[in-house]
């Protein structure tokens, strides 16, 4: 995979998991990040945790990823404003496009949409989902929300979704268009991505011993649509661990683990790989996005990985 260095853009996830997910937090770190350099704020979904299941920590207390990137545009000014992403199997897509507007009008054109079918059973369970043929329905949901953001009139009548003849405004500001990134796994799910949507957003469990393949996947796979390869943008969630290193079953150090100086050697080598932005998720860190340290601890640490990380440093 050909180098993009001095290309990749470094992001930052906004507090909405654990200890440190509170209205001044998002406001002290969604400033910080923006006054750091990085280049986007990104927040995550989970709607609910089954009591049977031993979930993660920073799965069992989470704010709304859409009304907290809407608090916090209200508090910046130039930094980029991502969710990845909505499961959208639990909300419609026209409900979504109106949501997704209305966040790109109020901050600005600064809105990234990231999309992608969830896998928890009980969430499924929970929304009266359907779980079934997902990337199916991806391929319309994506058809729906773009023809909501783009035409004058939108009329669409599939197998899944059926939208008579109607207008939605306002439409979103951004130039020259509001981005659609889709999640998922597998080769399928990564052509479909490269194919109907404007990138690929891998997920924070995305082996990365084997990312520069699934790059070149999209690629190609964009390129036998018709689509210039490079407007297809990769983006990966970094669950960071900055201070523990931890090992793969080879017995190597993981990515995104250890000292700062490695972590920020490995983002030198994700630029290598081809990813076009890579931004540091501190809610995946038990130190930070879970509900058994205090608040305080959890800001302290990081406040210290943003600024320790900070692309202008």
């Amino acid at each position: 995979m050909p180098s993009k260095t001095g290309q990749m853009k470094i992001g930052f996830g906004l507090p909405i998991a654990g200890a440190w997910a509170t209205a001044e937090n998002i406001i002290r770190f969604a400033k910080r990040a923006e006054d750091a350099g990085y280049s986007s704020l990104w927040t995550f979904q989970r709607l609910l945790v089954a009591v049977e299941r031993n979930s993660p920590a920073h799965y069992r207390s989470v704010l709304d990823p859409l009304h907290s990137l809407t608090f916090a545009a209200a508090h910046t000014s130039r930094i980029r404003l991502g969710v990845g992403l909505i499961k959208f199997p639990f909300v419609s897509p026209t409900f979504l496009a109106k949501q997704a507007a209305t966040i790109d009008v109020l901050s600005k054109g600064r809105f990234i949409l990231g999309l992608g079918p969830g896998i928890e059973e009980e969430e499924f369970v929970a929304n009266g989902a359907n779980s079934d043929r997902q990337e199916e329905r991806a391929e319309e949901y994506v058809a729906v929300v773009r023809s909501f953001f783009d035409d004058e009139v939108t009329a669409f009548k599939g197998e899944f979704y059926e939208i008579p003849p109607s207008r939605m405004a306002p439409k979103p500001v951004q130039n020259p268009r509001l981005p659609i990134l889709l999640g998922g796994v597998g080769p399928s799910a990564l052509r479909q991505a490269a194919r109907i949507a404007d990138g690929w957003l891998s997920g924070s469990a995305t082996d990365l011993t084997k990312i520069a393949a699934d790059i070149t996947l999209v690629r190609k796979a964009a390129q036998e649509s018709g689509r210039d390869p490079a407007t297809v943008r990769v983006v990966h969630r970094g669950a960071v661990r900055v201070g523990t290193s931890q090992s793969d079953a080879t017995g190597e150090r993981t990515r995104l683990t250890g000292s700062v100086d490695q972590i920020r050697s490995d983002s030198a080598w994700l630029e290598e790989q081809g990813i076009d932005e890579l931004f540091y998720d501190l809610n995946w860190d038990p130190l930070v996005g879970s509900l058994e340290v205090s608040e305080q601890q959890a800001v302290m640490r990081g406040e210290k990985i943003l600024e320790s990380l900070a692309p202008n440093r």
